[in-house]
């Protein structure tokens, strides 16, 4: 059963997840950026700044996985505050931190309660929007990434540039002050699952999930789509500033012109998503994805509006595939199940996102001038990924 929500509840529902979404793809996407600064002042390689990468999706699947004995046996509303604050408190913590061993401790700790809101998001949508208008709602709320990379990377490194990197997690601590009364206000209680719950092993529900095929291909697919992805991601700066294809003040323009097109696209796809079909737009979009993976690892000093076409082609690829594949997994779900499936679906990807970065790191190589080489074999592995992602969705099929 799903939630009876008026049209401005709804909406404000959605924008409220969309802003814990915010918050919490922030927080994890400013460690990129801030990548030159970090490696310098603690003095650490490109395989320890990794590690921070990694570290941080590793916590949050992990949490994914211990979610699965739990996120079915509470109130929906309830459980997502008390992660967000508990999320909010430990990226403060990030922004203390005095040494690369403290900020690895604090990035294991955000990454271990964000990682769970991005699942608990998902699950809500699932369980208040009617399946004929979820690829729209999914397309609202990940938003947050466009408006993420519009906005708030962009502006977080606008802090960490004038009052120094411990600024822009200051930051991100106060929007999740406002952020959180938002949602206090608009998620509606949501308690219906925890009936088929009680009286069960805390790992019932987790073999529910695994025992049922669909599911398992549905797990593997989520996979398959976040590694393609983080094979090449988290180095695109590293990669433009050591090889003086940018400039480190021309960065925050990367960020801003790929939120754009993501922003102004996302509810397009969305809309798409419902038209087409949520596994014809998935594969579409994946085809298309394979084409800027290569642009970007194989790019050369350009002027700046051609690396800037370059990367926000990747931006609009990326985020065109995550949509309907958010919608897919959301619909492959039992709906008696859904929070355990969307926990361990976060824990999937969070795994795959962390051994992404830590592949393409190993595949990385520094020259003793400080050029990067090999990042064409990023987008080798990612399209590979991604051919597996196109066949993976055909052999799920969807509740409606």
């Amino acid at each position: 059963m799903h939630t009876q929500l008026t049209a401005r509840r709804e909406l404000l529902l959605l924008v409220s997840l969309a802003g814990i979404q915010f918050t919490h793809i922030v927080d994890f996407m400013i460690m990129m950026p801030l990548g030159p600064q970090l490696t310098s002042l603690f003095a650490i390689n490109f395989a320890e700044f990794g590690l921070l990468v990694s570290a941080y999706t590793i916590a949050a699947g992990l949490s994914g996985l211990f979610a699965t004995t739990f996120i079915d046996r509470f109130d929906r509303k309830r459980l997502l505050l008390t992660l967000y604050v508990l999320f909010a408190l430990t990226t403060v913590a990030c922004g203390v931190a005095p040494t690369y061993g403290w900020l690895m401790a604090a990035r294991i700790a955000s990454g271990f309660f964000g990682g769970v809101l991005s699942t608990m998001s998902q699950t809500i949508i699932g369980d208040v929007v009617p399946f004929e208008h979820r690829g729209r709602a999914t397309g609202i709320v990940m938003t947050s990434f466009s408006v993420a990379t519009v906005a708030g990377v962009p502006a977080g490194l606008l802090f960490a540039n004038l009052w120094g990197w411990h600024t822009a997690f200051f930051a991100i601590g106060v929007m999740c002050v406002a952020v959180g009364g938002l949602a206090n206000f608009s998620v509606p209680k949501l308690d219906a699952h925890v009936a088929h719950a009680k009286d069960k092993h805390v790992l019932h529900a987790m073999g529910q999930v695994l025992g049922e095929h669909n599911q398992r291909m549905a797990l593997l697919l989520s996979a398959t789509m976040m590694f393609a992805a983080f094979t090449i991601i988290p180095y695109i700066t590293l990669y433009l500033q050591n090889n003086q294809i940018m400039a480190s003040s021309e960065i925050p323009w990367l960020y801003f012109c790929g939120g754009v097109i993501t922003l102004f696209s996302g509810r397009w796809v969305g809309g798409l998503t419902d038209r087409l079909g949520k596994r014809e737009t998935f594969q579409r979009a994946v085809l298309l994805s394979i084409i800027p993976m290569f642009a970007i690892t194989l790019i050369e000093p350009a002027p700046l509006p051609v690396v800037l076409l370059v990367t926000s082609t990747l931006f609009f690829a990326m985020n065109a595939r995550m949509i309907p594949g958010m919608a897919l997994l959301t619909s492959a779900a039992n709906p008696k199940f859904r929070g355990t499936f969307m926990s361990l679906n976060g824990a999937v990807q969070s795994f795959a996102m962390g051994v992404a970065a830590w592949v393409g790191g190993m595949l990385l190589q520094t020259e003793p001038s400080g050029r990067v080489t090999h990042y064409w074999l990023c987008a080798v592995v990612a399209t590979c990924a991604s051919l597996l992602a196109y066949q993976l969705a055909k052999r799920v099929s969807m509740h409606e």
